[in-house]
């Protein structure tokens, strides 16, 4: 295959076995990676670096177990806004996406406008995170919180093996 993918149903089955591999195991060898998928280490490496350069390997990363840090709850924050327009939108996504304490954050549809996922050492840190930080961000009508109480996937992206 030549040029960048571009949607899904340009990667072909062997890009989708090193999509896989390096999804489980980002720090695989060009060689383990290549015996993994049945290549040579060249065009292997040439692929791995093809799928760098198109964006669909965004980038590779550490994934820290937050209650080791001790960080022991995962909250979910469900908030509407007073206003919204594109001004209040953006100066709020970008004043939510600042506090350490948001994981993901999402402008969503529905009966709210964001969805924060917040990782917390407590119910005391959490509440010094809406004092001191949520709560002084201008624009905000209301807040809804949800504890996780245990994660039952946790996944950094899809597996392109498994998806249609």
């Amino acid at each position: 295959m030549t040029g960048k993918p571009r949607r899904n149903d340009d990667l072909d089955q062997i890009d989708r076995r090193i999509l896989s591999a390096l999804q489980e195991d980002g720090r695989l060898t060009t060689n383990a990676l290549a015996d993994k998928v049945g290549l040579s280490p060249s065009p292997c490496w040439t692929r791995v670096k093809r799928l760098e350069e198109s964006g669909v390997i965004e980038k590779y990363v550490a994934v820290l177990d937050h209650k080791v840090l001790g960080f022991n709850n995962v909250v979910f924050v469900e908030i509407t806004l007073d206003k919204h327009d594109d001004r209040v939108l953006d100066q709020f996504g970008e004043a939510l996406t600042r506090a350490p304490e948001v994981v993901e954050a999402y402008l969503v549809t529905g009966e709210y406008d964001y969805l924060a996922k917040v990782i917390v050492s407590g119910t005391d840190h959490y509440e010094r995170f809406l004092r001191e930080t949520l709560y002084r961000i201008p624009g905000i009508r209301q807040t809804r919180t949800t504890f996780g109480l245990r994660a039952l996937k946790r996944s950094i992206s899809v597996d392109p093996l498994k998806m249609p």
